[in-house]
């Protein structure tokens, strides 16, 4: 799946066993391994286009640059993605290069997201 990838084009990759959050601001549909468990990702879109995608909470084998796993230290996640710029949210730091981001809790590694530039990575 990709930034700008139709709600057609996402069903086709993810599927079509999905939920749709009631009080977000854009329409967001939560892809997770069991019905109303926090884990797996959320989809946000924007003219019915992919405008986000991000995990929930800490899904088991998400993977990133250099295999970076989640649950890795945020030295090691820096070492991964030199030049990423820290984001203050709410309840993390998102480290942003791109429209990568990669979500840090008490200095772990604790989600990936994509997000249109420009775009707050906060959610």
């Amino acid at each position: 799946m990709r930034l700008g990838d139709t709600q057609a084009q996402v069903r086709r990759h993810v599927g079509s066993d999905y939920g749709v959050c009631r009080g977000c601001t854009t329409t967001t549909w939560y892809f997770t391994y069991r019905r109303f468990h926090d884990e797996g990702i959320a989809v946000e879109f924007s003219h019915r286009r992919v405008s986000a995608a991000y995990t929930l909470w800490k899904p088991p084998g998400f993977r990133g640059p250099d295999g970076l796993r989640l649950g890795a230290l945020v030295t090691a996640v820096k070492a991964a993605v030199p030049g990423a710029l820290p984001i203050a949210c709410a309840n993390y730091t998102t480290l942003r290069q791109g429209r990568s981001g990669y979500l840090i809790v008490a200095g772990r590694l604790w989600g990936f997201g994509l997000f249109r530039k420009g775009r707050s990575p906060c959610r």
